[in-house]
């Protein structure tokens, strides 16, 4: 599928902000064997006094920008064409959880996709016994790497309630698991700690989703937002297999890449410091549309 995705985020100021730096993780890209990226850019208004544009070592696009005048407003604004395939294959390559720590323990790569870097606990995904335990029962029966990435999935969607008021940024994966409900981030923060409880690497995936309105009705223009999911290293054959816990299913052709870490804080869209007094008051919108089915912008 070829989409037309426009992200923007607004800042605004009632106190004034001085001294704003932001480190930005905005921009959809390239991925082989998922998503191409045809072309790309980002606005921002006003315009910094000093930015700077490089990839970090998990090879995501990252802009730095710094602004020396003080602001009341500030905006954010992503434009981007993107040609997206479903999972490369069919066929069932994952090894066996038995036979994963020897293939693990065979490897060498030390670049950016290694699994060897998807294993340990950060501070955002830390060992949680009670989800470990909730892994082992909900993957009893699972033949490989894939059957329990699928089978933790569905049980998450299953057992979780999606609310986007339960929690904030900031809330542990182990509170949000205990009241069985959360967003996005929460789902997948807790599927990554029970994937890495069964010895399967995991990861942290930002991205945005196409979205369907229910039948008879328009498409609602900025209805999408950012969304997240897992990617799991299911042995050397197979390799990364992405699943979205929040929707039961298997990554396909209306998810759209962005970037991937161990947890959120390795891909969170925007991050920095700012000095002001107050609360801030922020509009995030994004609008994924298929090229052939709407004008495009």
């Amino acid at each position: 599928m070829l989409y037309d995705v426009r992200l923007i985020i607004s800042h605004h100021y009632p106190h004034i902000a001085v001294g704003v730096r932001q480190m930005l993780r905005l921009m959809p890209a390239a991925r082989p064997g998922h998503q191409r990226l045809i072309a790309a850019g980002l606005t921002i208004t006003p315009p910094p006094a000093h930015r700077g544009d490089a990839i970090d070592f998990f090879g995501n696009a990252y802009s730095s920008v710094a602004f020396d005048a003080p602001l009341e407003d500030l905006l954010f604004k992503v434009s981007a064409r993107v040609e997206v395939t479903g999972p490369a294959s069919a066929i069932d390559l994952s090894a066996a959880l038995e036979d994963l720590p020897r293939e693990l323990s065979a490897c060498r790569d030390l670049g950016p996709a290694s699994p060897l870097h998807f294993i340990a606990p950060t501070p955002r995904t830390p060992e949680v016994a009670e989800i470990a335990a909730y892994a082992l029962e909900v993957t009893r029966g699972a033949g490989n790497c894939a059957e329990a990435v699928f089978a933790l999935g569905r049980a998450l969607h299953r057992d979780m309630r999606f609310d986007p008021e339960a929690t904030t940024v900031d809330t542990p994966a182990a509170e949000a698991f205990r009241a069985r409900h959360g967003v996005c981030q929460d789902f997948t923060h807790i599927m990554i700690i029970a994937l890495r409880s069964l010895g399967i690497p995991a990861g942290y995936v930002s991205g945005v989703l196409r979205t369907q309105p229910p039948p008879g009705q328009p498409r609602l223009e900025g209805a999408d937002a950012m969304h997240a999911w897992v990617s799991a290293w299911c042995g050397a054959a197979a390799g990364w297999i992405d699943y979205d816990p929040t929707n039961a299913v298997q990554v396909d052709a209306e998810h759209i890449f962005i970037a991937r870490g161990r947890d959120y804080a390795d891909v969170a869209p925007i991050r920095g410091a700012v000095r002001t007094t107050g609360e801030q008051q922020s509009t995030h919108a994004v609008d994924v549309i298929a090229v052939d089915a709407a004008t495009r912008f």
